[in-house]
């Protein structure tokens, strides 16, 4: 967990409590050290924020104390609501219900001039029933590239011809014009873009994979992403 992330976790903990958090107490949840702990609630204090401590009780935060309003420019919540409406019409079922539901929570904090101009924005990104069966199989692969397991893919490629496919699924990336799986592709020895409106079949399987420093996105991204590598 990173230092801010730990910092954010300390307020919400202490926010949620009418007795106080003794540092060990604290410590654990977090998973750090005592030391740790309390360089974490000094940068607290110092910040401005609230937090009493008192030997031999722990921390609490004074009564009252509200973390500030998160406020957006107009171009900054344009951009939120935008991304958020691409990952429910272009993503997998789970992100969409993950995307409406931080949409809520943006929409919840907005003042009354930003809640109009959310309104009116001339984006929009229609979520259609028919592409219900594309967002399944990017959950498919969403979940094969995390878990590293091996696809078997049925393709047709660019020249029309059909192929069975082994690969070792990286990434879903997004292009201007279509999603493709990076893989690396045991037939053809090497990183392949398989367009997803041409996989015809795809079989999740019981093999898995490890990544490592000639094999991995950030292998690809540093060495050959602007190479022609569709298949």
């Amino acid at each position: 967990m990173r230092k801010a992330e730990r910092l954010f976790q300390i307020i919400t903990l202490l926010r949620g409590r009418r007795t106080a958090m003794t540092a060990q107490q604290l410590a654990e949840v977090l998973e750090v050290s005592l030391r740790t702990l309390y360089r974490d609630v000094q940068a607290l204090q110092l910040a401005g924020v609230p937090v009493e401590g008192e030997a031999g009780v722990g921390y609490r935060l004074r009564p009252g104390y509200q973390l500030p309003p998160l406020m957006f420019e107009a171009d900054e919540l344009l951009a939120q609501l935008v991304g958020l409406r691409m990952v429910r019409a272009f993503t997998d079922p789970q992100l969409a219900a993950a995307a409406r539901s931080a949409e809520h929570k943006v929409r919840a904090i907005l003042p009354e001039h930003l809640q109009r101009q959310a309104e009116q924005q001339p984006y929009r990104v229609p979520v259609l029933k028919r592409d219900e069966e594309a967002r399944r199989t990017h959950a498919m692969l969403r979940k094969a590239c995390e878990r590293c397991q091996c696809l078997t893919l049925r393709y047709r490629d660019l020249q029309g011809e059909f192929s069975e496919r082994l690969v070792y699924p990286l990434a879903l990336i997004g292009w201007r014009h279509c999603w493709t799986l990076l893989a690396w592709c045991e037939l053809r020895r090497a990183y392949r873009n398989f367009r997803l409106d041409r996989i015809l079949e795809v079989c999740v399987t019981d093999r898995h994979f490890e990544t490592h420093h000639q094999l991995s996105l950030q292998h690809y991204l540093a060495t050959e992403l602007a190479m022609d590598d569709f298949d």
